[in-house]
């Protein structure tokens, strides 16, 4: 006992040289404002407030603070990945680690009252559009196409049960536009990204040319665009929200038409506008799927020289940013949407731009949620 107590005393100024040697370090370090590992802000210092301090919130806040601004966080993060790894564990916040290193998002299933809310707030959307022809298109996520390749007994609800359920509850005026059995025939291709929760280039090119047979019009072949690998080096969204670490990164497979579709990209909140669809500054940063469309904003507007007087709009999640440039072959006029950050009236835009097509595309995950 005796020898055993004899540690307590050295245990204690380790444990002291410990604390002070964090707290001098989060002294000198300034404050981060973004993490890359992450990719997310991080939370700053919180101002203190009567109001904030009686209700609580100053605290919760600055626990918030104090986490996100630890000293050495991404390294503490990969040693509890690895940590876990070594232990076998396989899920973190919500992200499975599958095989051959594919990280997949746990799908959970929508309660009655959500489901019923989403399917009216589309058919409520499109309801006052009478003269448009209109489509659906909700998306499967990798851990659907790729059940394969999930854990051992990793619980999940079953997307494609609400897949269908939706599609046989929307308004008949509306064409779902089935892309499951497209993706799922090309499983064993690299149609979803290994870290990210987006598909491939690949992976939008195989429901671009189903969307096409539902038009009715054929879909450019592959060899209708030069098909360029612009990087090699991407950690996407499932990367940065697991923490799992030393994953074999994704590429980014860019289709250029070979012919010049003279594209002009308006970003009309932010009146600024581009020559391409593509943002390659993007592929210096984080977040390297931005390539496509420089990310998502509230309205953009795409034209190009096919001169065939067909408009469509674009109602959208960030699934839709890498299969939007395979239309550009197709349509005179492109209006994307991303309701999230759009605040005016839609049926007012289609009055306006004569609009005669409407394209809502989504991933079931993020159509849920």
């Amino acid at each position: 006992m005796k020898k055993q107590d004899s540690y307590k005393p050295i245990l204690s100024i380790l444990l002291l040289i410990y604390i002070g040697s964090m707290i001098i370090i989060n002294k000198i370090t300034a404050d981060k404002v973004f993490s890359e590992a992450e990719n997310r802000r991080l939370e700053q210092a919180p101002k203190l407030s009567t109001s904030q301090l009686m209700d609580g919130r100053f605290t919760a806040n600055y626990e918030k603070y104090v986490s996100d601004q630890f000293p050495l966080r991404d390294f503490w993060i990969g040693v509890k990945s690895n940590g876990e790894k070594a232990l076998g564990k396989k899920e973190n916040n919500g992200v499975y680690l599958g095989k051959d290193g594919y990280l997949m998002e746990k799908f959970k299933k929508p309660s009655e009252k959500i489901f019923k809310s989403k399917v009216d707030d589309i058919n409520s959307l499109v309801s006052n559009m009478l003269n448009a022809n209109k489509y659906f298109i909700l998306a499967p996520n990798s851990m659907k196409i790729l059940e394969d390749k999930l854990p051992p007994y990793a619980p999940n609800a079953d997307e494609l049960i609400y897949i269908d359920r939706v599609k046989s509850s929307i308004d008949n005026d509306i064409k779902f536009v089935d892309i499951y059995d497209a993706l799922y025939s090309h499983k064993d291709e690299y149609i979803y990204y290994k870290t990210d929760h987006h598909w491939t280039t690949r992976g939008a090119y195989l429901a671009y040319e189903r969307f096409m047979e539902y038009i009715g019009e054929g879909p450019h072949k592959e060899d209708y665009f030069n098909i360029e690998k612009v990087t090699d080096d991407f950690y996407g969204s499932l990367y940065s929200k697991s923490g799992f670490r030393k994953l074999t990164p994704d590429s980014i497979e860019l289709y250029i038409p070979k012919q010049d579709e003279g594209i002009k990209v308006e970003y009309v909140d932010e009146r600024k506008d581009s020559n391409s669809i593509y943002n390659m500054d993007s592929l210096n940063e984080k977040d390297k799927y931005t390539v496509f469309l420089g990310g998502n904003y509230p309205l953009i507007k795409i034209s190009t020289n096919i001169d065939n007087k067909e408009k469509l709009l674009i109602i959208k999640d960030s699934y839709a940013n890498s299969f939007i440039p395979f239309l550009t072959g197709h349509f005179s006029e492109i209006y994307v949407v991303d309701p999230r950050y759009y605040d005016e009236d839609l049926t007012t835009l289609m009055k306006d731009k004569s609009i005669d097509n409407i394209l809502i595309i989504y991933n079931v995950k993020t159509f849920f949620e």
